[in-house]
C-alpha cells in the first residue's frame, strides 16, 4: 500500500538495494570459499547480532520512537546506509532483518518504520541473491529439481508474508530485546553442543 500511495519509497529501497548489490556481488566468491560453513564465524555472528539489537533498543529505540514517530519513509542518506548495514549479512550468521533493522534504528528511524522499510529491501535483495546462485550453477537443474525449488520458493514466499504480517503487529508494542537474547542463548548452545 505504501508503495503505491508513494513512489519514493520504491526508490529509497532501490537506493538501498545498490550498495548491497555491488558489495555482495564483489565479495561473493570469498566469502563462498573463506566464510561460508565456518562455525566460528557463524557463532561470533549470532552472539554479535544478539548483542547488537539489545544495545540499539536500550540505548536508542526510545529517542528514534520520539523523535520520528510520524515518518512513513526513511530518506535517501538513511536508505543508503540502510544498504550499507544489510551488506554486512553477506557474512554467514548474520541476519539480514536484524542488520537493516538496527541500522535504520541507529539512525533514527522508529522500530515500525525500519523493520518495514527492512521487508521491502528483502525483495530485490533475495531475488538476486536467488539469481546469483542460480548463474553460480548455471541453471543445470533436472526438470524434478526445478519443481523442487519452485515449491520451495512459494512455500516460503507464504511463510514469509505469515511472518511478516506478525512482525509488524508485534513491533508495534514490543521492542526486539527478546529476539537479541534469543540470539546469544543459541550461540551459547551452539559453542557447549557444537564447537566445545
Amino acid at each position: 500500500n505504501k508503495i503505491l500511495k508513494d513512489f519514493g519509497l520504491l526508490k529509497r529501497v532501490f537506493v538501498a538495494f545498490i550498495p548491497t548489490a555491488v558489495i555482495g556481488f564483489a565479495l561473493y566468491k570469498l566469502i563462498k570459499h573463506y566464510l561460508l560453513g565456518s562455525p566460528e564465524v557463524v557463532l561470533i555472528s549470532l552472539l554479535v547480532g544478539g548483542v547488537a539489537l539489545i544495545g540499539v533498543e536500550l540505548m536508542f529505540a526510545r529517542r528514534a520512537e520520539k523523535r520520528n514517530a510520524k515518518s512513513e519513509i526513511p530518506s535517501y542518506e538513511q536508505a543508503f546506509v540502510v544498504g550499507l548495514f544489510q551488506s554486512i549479512a553477506i557474512i554467514p550468521g548474520v541476519s539480514r532483518s536484524a542488520s537493516t533493522i538496527v541500522g535504520g534504528m541507529l539512525l533514527g528511524l522508529n522500530r515500525t518504520t525500519a523493520t518495514e522499510f527492512s521487508f521491502l529491501l528483502a525483495v530485490p535483495t533475495m531475488l538476486a541473491a536467488t539469481a546469483l546462485d542460480l548463474k553460480e550453477t548455471n541453471f543445470s537443474f533436472s526438470s524434478n529439481e526445478w519443481t523442487i525449488l519452485a515449491v520451495g520458493f512459494i512455500t516460503s514466499f507464504i511463510v514469509a508474508l505469515a511472518s511478516i504480517k506478525w512482525l509488524l503487529k508485534y513491533v508495534k508494542s514490543n521492542n526486539f530485546i527478546p529476539f537479541g537474547i534469543y540470539r546469544i542463548t543459541l550461540a551459547l548452545l551452539y559453542f557447549l553442543l557444537i564447537l566445545k
